[in-house]
């Protein structure tokens, strides 16, 4: 029997093959090295940013105004200061959480307070994306690609003056943070209806004006903005650093010690111990964008990254001028005082 010799017609392997691979997309898309990552307009999130940190605000506010706040303790600071909860932190949570995740899907937000049942996004209102301020502002855009993106949010800064009704340093908080960055800050103070945003290198609110340098002089007074709760402490330390004559102004909210600064009604804010990032990054990036400066208080630029830790344990240096001159001031304190501990310690043992 004579062997049959079959011949392949090569335009048909290769029309075969083309359907094989139409018929692969068709079922399961394209394979994720081809797929374009979703990218995220920086204008729109700003925008959206600033109305949600509104929003949050107006929950803030109603909850405040209403009567009952709901409050209980849900923990302790490190140095045993009760951390308080009140229905305004969680409602003001969920406002810009849910907001947020409902405008861009797939972003990761990270927030002070935590939902244990959470809730259908239909149920949530849509947020405009387009704000005549930021039109008018910021004439560029950018596209980010949305792994590249991080929103660290406050739903309520300064819980417990709002619990005493010390509502001026009530504020709420949106940081977008790329690559670990802080680049978008926005902080609104509900009771004030005052709202500051800016986008480090595109532009800020009309409203957000950097004070003019003071001169270093060593017969001036030194205007240092601390915590309510930790005065004591950083008294002693700054008063080290920059002199008797040092004024220590306490006050509630990190949010609201950054605004302080930038209005120039003091030369720095210090804060000595561990502070969350969502505290602190809508502020960062806010001093960013005026070309200021807040770092750890060895001058370490603070990384935002949503696979990071939510602690800044190093303490807090913000400042809008001559930033490296006080990281040196401090330092040489700090590292003094730890050396005097470490000798108690050792002796005590």
């Amino acid at each position: 029997m004579a062997a049959v010799n079959v011949r392949m017609n090569p335009f048909g392997v290769i029309g075969a093959i083309f359907v094989m691979i139409c018929l692969w997309w068709y079922l399961f898309g394209l394979p994720l090295s081809s797929r374009e990552e979703q990218r995220v307009s920086m204008k729109e999130l700003l925008t959206v940013s600033i109305e949600l940190a509104k929003r949050g605000g107006d929950s803030v506010y109603a909850i405040r105004t209403g009567g009952s706040l709901g409050q209980k303790v849900k923990g302790k600071t490190a140095e045993g200061a009760k951390e308080m909860l009140t229905q305004g932190d969680m409602e003001s949570h969920r406002a810009i959480m849910y907001g947020m995740l409902k405008a861009f899907p797939g972003l990761r937000v990270i927030s002070e307070e935590h939902e244990t049942a959470p809730i259908s996004l239909e149920r949530v209102k849509d947020v405009t994306r387009k704000l005549a301020e930021v039109e008018r502002l910021i004439q560029s855009d950018q596209q980010i690609p949305v792994s590249d993106i991080a929103v660290w949010i406050d739903p309520l800064d300064a819980t417990q003056e709002y619990t005493e009704n010390l509502t001026q340093y009530v504020t709420t908080m949106v940081c977008v943070a790329i690559k670990g960055e802080p680049t978008i800050g926005v902080i609104h103070r509900p009771f004030e209806k005052e709202t500051v945003w800016a986008w480090a290198g595109y532009g800020h609110s009309e409203n957000l004006k950097k004070s003019k340098e003071k001169k270093i002089d060593e017969n001036d007074q030194t205007k240092i903005i601390v915590s309510r709760s930790h005065k004591g402490e950083v008294e002693e330390v700054a008063k080290k650093a920059f002199g008797e004559k040092t004024i220590v102004v306490p006050a509630g909210g990190a949010g609201y010690k950054t605004l302080a600064l930038v209005k120039g009604e003091v030369d720095a804010y210090v804060h000595v111990t561990l502070i969350k990032k969502w505290d602190i990054c809508a502020g960062n990036a806010i001093l960013s964008a005026l070309d200021s400066r807040m770092t750890d208080l060895k001058g370490n630029t603070i990384d935002y990254s949503a696979s990071g830790n939510a602690k800044n344990e190093h303490g807090l240096l913000a400042t809008l001028y001559n930033h490296d001159t006080y990281v040196r001031k401090l330092e040489g304190i700090m590292d003094n005082t730890k050396k005097k501990e470490k000798r108690s310690d050792s002796m005590n043992r």
